[in-house]
């Protein structure tokens, strides 16, 4: 669906089925993308929007699952497909802030084959001749295409190391006229390596204060680190080192969520409560992990008080919780808490699949420590 302008997408608010994804038209990197959730949340966002004038605004239906990615090569007639990356975040955070994963860990080989089948189309319908990246969004049970690339991607780098197969060069004699049975590869590659291999991101935001950190459609990365292990919680944990990602195997947490997300961070502070983590949290976060059994201690909204921000400055926590509404005006706690901990060093998570996977990471960690710690107290 396409508006013409703010006043015509509001008119068109009460027939949409929400959520649902905008964006200005002709952005890059996904600038100026929403995934909207409310009639109020997409009122916030045309305030936000009055800066595009004179562009469409483009509206397509939201579909929260599994996101895919593969980096094919093809020859025109044939494709290669290394293998299939799982990001770790849902479809709404973009590829290039999201932890991709490789091979894909839950997803079968009927949907992988399947992902084949659906790149082998792809690439033939548009005759490419070299390297295509394409993103897949697996919800409901059902496979979609989210978006294709008909070019190289940021992540054909990880594969070809991962692999081993120079993808570029794969590509080139493609491109050159060579078809891919000349040059040695063909059809869907298994990964036979009992290695896992993540990719995860790299960000500034410790080098530029008063920004927005959130993960959303928006990219916002600036690099990205490597690791690779027999599990994929030390996988992740040497991509963690790599980013200068602490982890708080006993620390403190500040858990701060929109309510749109407050039923959801309850198996993630469960897990924080299992592990030992003690944990602040804002008044309605609190009341619906206490209705859940989990303890937690209470702190008041900033609008009332700031020992929010001074938990962050004072160093009092090793982690901050806080999920994003639409609108990033200064004043609303959410992105002042963000900026707080941006600015003061503190590890801050947008998305709860990143807290679920730094929470399998960090119980690794802990499962590795015991014998250590048990053999120093006795």
């Amino acid at each position: 669906m396409t508006a013409a302008n703010p006043g015509e997408a509001l008119a068109l608010a009460e027939e949409l089925v929400y959520p649902v994804v905008v964006r200005p038209s002709y952005v890059l990197g996904g600038r100026g993308m929403e995934v909207i959730k409310s009639r109020e949340e997409l009122e916030a966002y045309l305030e936000e929007f009055s800066g595009h004038q004179g562009y469409p605004l483009l509206i397509d239906r939201y579909l929260a699952g599994i996101e895919l990615e593969v980096d094919a090569v093809s020859d025109g007639a044939d494709v290669f497909v290394p293998g299939v990356m799982e990001h770790l975040e849902r479809s709404g955070v973009h590829s290039g802030d999201s932890i991709a994963v490789f091979p894909a860990q839950s997803i079968g080989e009927a949907l992988i084959r399947q992902i084949f089948d659906c790149t082998h189309k792809l690439t033939c319908q548009f005759n490419v001749k070299g390297l295509i990246n394409i993103q897949y969004v697996f919800a409901g049970n059902q496979l979609y295409v989210l978006e294709v690339n008909s070019r190289s991607s940021r992540t054909v780098p990880f594969l070809s190391k991962e692999t081993g197969i120079p993808l570029a060069q794969l590509a080139a004699g493609a491109a050159l006229g060579a078809s891919l049975k000349e040059l040695g590869y063909s059809g869907l590659y298994y990964n036979k390596q009992e290695l896992i291999s993540v990719n995860v991101p790299v960000f500034s935001f410790g080098k530029l204060h008063g920004v927005e950190i959130a993960l959303r459609p928006e990219m916002k990365s600036t690099g990205e680190a490597m690791g690779r292990d027999r599990s994929l919680a030390k996988a992740l944990y040497k991509e963690f080192a790599a980013s200068s990602i602490q982890l708080s195997v006993k620390g403190k947490t500040l858990v701060t969520i929109a309510d749109k997300d407050k039923q959801e961070i309850i198996p993630n502070a469960r897990k924080m409560h299992e592990l030992g983590l003690k944990i602040y949290a804002t008044w309605g976060t609190a009341r619906a992990l206490m209705v859940n059994g989990l303890p937690c201690q209470t702190v008041p909204k900033l609008n009332h008080s700031n020992q929010i921000l001074d938990l962050i400055e004072q160093n009092q926590v090793d982690l901050v919780v806080n999920t994003y509404t639409v609108g990033k005006q200064p004043q609303r706690d959410g992105f002042r808490i963000r900026v707080a901990a941006s600015d003061n060093g503190v590890l801050c998570f947008t998305s709860l699949d990143t807290v679920t996977a730094y929470l399998k990471v960090v119980e690794d960690q802990q499962l590795w420590l015991e014998p250590l710690y048990n053999r120093e107290v006795n």
